[in-house]
């Protein structure tokens, strides 16, 4: 079973069959506090979905692990600067 449907159940999310982290230990991507990511990014680098896969925790809040390649923080920062940039867009018009 992968990790997400492992977390959440079964949903439509056919871009995970061509993920790289398919048969992979979950727990790699949800390393302990202030332990090592990069074996996760490892298997994300250079993966066909991993846009996809940062979508989908990015529009589903997920706040803990590894995905599309970016850790929590990373995340946290992509969504400040994509609110910011919305903000500009709103305001320029």
């Amino acid at each position: 079973m992968d990790i997400v449907t492992t977390l959440y159940g079964r949903q439509e999310r056919s871009w995970q069959l061509q993920a790289n982290c398919m048969g992979v230990d979950p727990d790699l991507f949800f390393p302990e506090r202030g332990a090592s990511t990069r074996e996760a990014k490892e298997v994300c680098r250079g993966c066909v979905v991993r846009e996809d896969c940062l979508e989908y925790a990015l529009a589903n809040g997920e706040k803990f692990g590894i995905w599309g390649g970016m850790s929590e923080r990373e995340r946290r920062r992509l969504r400040r600067a994509r609110a910011l940039q919305r903000r500009d867009v709103i305001h320029a018009s």
